[in-house]
């Protein structure tokens, strides 16, 4: 599967550098040409000649070292390459990345390849979780570098939480994927919603939930990595939209996420529920700001409709519907008798009270319920993989 395949490595400084290692050699052993660049700080970590033995080809480090061929050594590798794997990505060098500086060996040839780039960002979990850090990877995501999760965990630093390198086997997989694209979707029409809603009681105020939108986004982006038509539903986030949608549609109210899911829900293959749609709105909104006063005020409620409850109980035979619970106690009792309610294939439930698996996080804990009752727990991971764990239950429900 990657026998000549011309795979770049650049390697930048952390405790997580000697995993590389063994992943240089799995990639020889399927006949991978390995070419190493190594920042100096990765150095400190391993020595060049580790990767110069395990790849069997000179380890580039310098930028200004005597050069081993007549060629530009960056330009060269920058061309060779079919794929570019960062690992460890560090803090700092998907920041320079992010923002266009070139100041070494490693920078300056991926600035200059056109292959594919797929990074693998580790650690310490605050950095990871940084505003400045993440607006980075958001950033280079949006122009289409592709990213493997760091493994939640115990941390080199003796922290626990997100930022272990992945394990080298979802590494290759996702070389693999990336070089043999895997379109195990392709031809399905999957909508997906995502996001909260809101109801508005005057100009300025609503009531809204804190759904971030981030497991919707996930799994739409994973769906349309495999070869699906995606239409994505959002509600109001802050979060870029994924590429590759076919069709995407922001909304903002209850109302008008169910009135735009039943334009299209029955030309879809597949309909995933994630978004955390408001159970209820005010009876009446005022047209103008109501103003504060000393007096308390009452606020009467009307239910919303329950989108999945109403085309759920339509859905045709050869559909296949996903529905997402967050819960804060007996999350699989619950999850069981939304699944039934609402006649579903798969319902993905999680406890929001538990750390890491709440809205707004970048991780989650799920359970997957499907209509024998039967129920699959993953623990803590980031959504992106957990995305990917999705579809796959998807697909082998297709199958």
């Amino acid at each position: 599967m990657l026998r000549d395949k011309n795979i770049v490595i650049g390697i930048s400084g952390g405790v997580a550098v000697y995993k590389v290692c063994d992943l240089v050699s799995r990639l020889k052993k399927l006949h991978a040409n390995v070419h190493v660049i190594m920042t100096k700080s990765a150095t400190e970590f391993v020595a060049p000649l580790t990767f110069q033995s395990l790849s069997q080809n000179y380890v580039v480090v310098d930028m200004f070292e005597e050069p081993k061929t007549w060629d530009v050594e960056h330009i060269s590798l920058a061309k060779k390459a079919d794929l570019f794997l960062i690992a460890p990505a560090t803090a700092n060098v998907i920041g320079k990345i992010a923002n266009g500086i070139a100041d070494d060996m490693l920078t300056t040839t991926i600035m200059a390849t056109r292959a594919p780039i797929l990074m693998a960002p580790a650690m310490n979990t605050n950095m990871y979780t940084n505003d400045i850090v993440q607006e980075n990877i958001n950033k280079l995501k949006s122009r289409n570098y592709k990213f493997v999760d760091p493994e939640a965990g115990r941390l080199a630093c003796g922290d626990v939480g997100v930022g272990k390198l992945a394990n080298n086997d979802i590494i290759l997989e996702h070389i693999k994927e990336m070089l043999n694209p895997v379109e195990d979707l392709k031809g399905k029409n999957v909508l997906i919603t995502a996001g909260p809603t809101r109801e508005w009681i005057d100009p300025v105020r609503f009531i809204s939930n804190p759904s971030s939108g981030k497991m919707g986004y996930a799994l739409a982006k994973s769906a349309s990595e495999r070869g699906a038509n995606v239409t994505l539903i959002s509600g109001p986030v802050s979060i870029e939209k994924p590429t590759g949608m076919s069709n995407f549609v922001k909304v903002e109210t209850a109302e008008e996420m169910y009135n735009e899911v039943v334009k299209v829900v029955d030309s879809q293959d597949i309909v995933i529920k994630t978004a955390a749609v408001g159970d209820y709105r005010p009876k009446s909104k005022s047209d103008i700001k109501l103003k504060k006063s000393n007096s308390k005020v009452s606020l009467e409620l009307e239910p919303n409709a329950d989108i999945l409850f109403n085309i759920g109980n339509n859905k045709k035979e050869n559909q296949i519907f996903v529905g997402f619970a967050a819960e804060t106690n007996d999350v699989i009792e619950e999850g069981k008798k939304k699944l039934i309610k609402k006649n579903l294939d798969l319902i993905v439930v999680n406890d929001v009270t538990e750390v890491g698996a709440g809205f707004q996080s970048e991780t989650n804990i799920i359970k997957i319920i499907d209509k024998e009752k039967n129920v699959k727990e993953f623990p803590m991971d980031t959504k992106e993989n957990l995305s990917n764990i999705i579809i796959d239950e998807i697909v082998n429900l297709l199958k």
